[in-house]
């Protein structure tokens, strides 16, 4: 059954490619993104390419997740449109590299408010529609470093990213009695395919940073490259929104709680099965075990 589809941070990406998947299999899609006549006005080209040459019901729509008016624009939008609001798909998201002790608190709350507040801005847009409704899904793009093997020089972007996966565990209790489902998508560290580090912001602080230079010289493009040499030749990004299709094509009730696409094998997968299992165990032992799954 086509669904309604919001998602955020899709102009390049994980985003992109899974606006694109969706829209192939049936969905209408909204690719959310900021600047969409200015800095991404390329992006909305394209977008609109595909949808003509695939015959998709693949839209952009102008959505910064920093503005609380421009979500509640871009929502009240697609609500006027079709009435309801299907699925939202939190993807949004900024990653920094560099040495954290060389990022001011004021760069790390930067880090923190696209990657975690951005989701609260829209949960608090899109819910309302959502509870009114039921039978809807909440997706969370995660990242395996909250859980699994960390290199150093990403602390403020991993942080970000477990601080967004410990809010989206606490949402999909909160919204099991409202009939809205929670998935969480857990890629692993992708150089192929996504701009995240091509992208990646750094700290203003030079001097701190050319301290760490010292013993530390040239360990981003390490990490990076070894990242890279991890993955196997057929790691491709699209294995990410492929996986994202089938959580909403799944049957609403029995999708997964989280799902890993990860190529390096990080162990992101391993430990969090044990701590999804030690939630489950916890909610039935306290007699919440309702909560584990949508209803009404």
């Amino acid at each position: 059954m086509s669904k309604t589809i919001l998602i955020t941070g899709a102009s390049s990406g994980f985003g992109a490619l899974t606006a694109r998947t969706l829209s192939r299999a049936g969905h209408t899609v909204y690719a959310s993104m900021r600047d969409t006549a200015g800095r991404n006005a390329a992006a909305v080209a394209d977008a609109k390419a595909f949808a003509a040459a695939e015959n998709t019901d693949l839209r952009t729509i102008e959505l910064d997740v920093q503005s609380q008016p421009s979500i509640d624009a871009a929502v009240a939008a697609i609500i006027a449109e079709h009435g309801r609001l299907d699925v939202l798909i939190h993807n949004a998201g900024h990653m920094v590299t560099g040495p954290t002790e060389a990022f001011t608190d004021t760069e790390l709350a930067a880090v923190y408010d696209i990657n975690v507040l951005g989701t609260q801005r829209v949960n608090r847009a899109v819910l309302p529609h959502m509870r009114s409704h039921g039978h809807t899904l909440l997706i969370w793009i995660g990242s395996s470093s909250t859980r699994g093997g960390t290199p150093p020089y990403l602390g403020p972007y991993f942080a970000a990213k477990a601080a967004m996966d410990s809010l989206a565990v606490g949402y999909a209790a909160e919204l099991a009695r409202f009939d809205i489902e929670t998935t969480i998508v857990v890629p692993g560290s992708f150089t192929r395919g996504t701009n995240h580090f091509a992208h990646s912001g750094g700290p203003a602080d030079a001097t701190t940073v050319a301290a760490y230079d010292q013993r530390y010289a040239g360990l981003m493009d390490e990490v990076s490259q070894r990242l890279a040499d991890l993955a196997p030749a057929d790691a491709d990004a699209v294995d990410v929104a492929r996986a994202i299709v089938a959580v909403v094509d799944t049957p609403h009730g029995t999708r997964p709680f989280r799902v890993h696409i990860d190529p390096a094998d990080d162990g992101a997968e391993v430990v969090s099965a044990v701590a999804d299992r030690i939630r489950t165990e916890f909610l039935t032992r306290i007699g919440l075990a309702d909560l584990l799954h949508p209803h009404n």
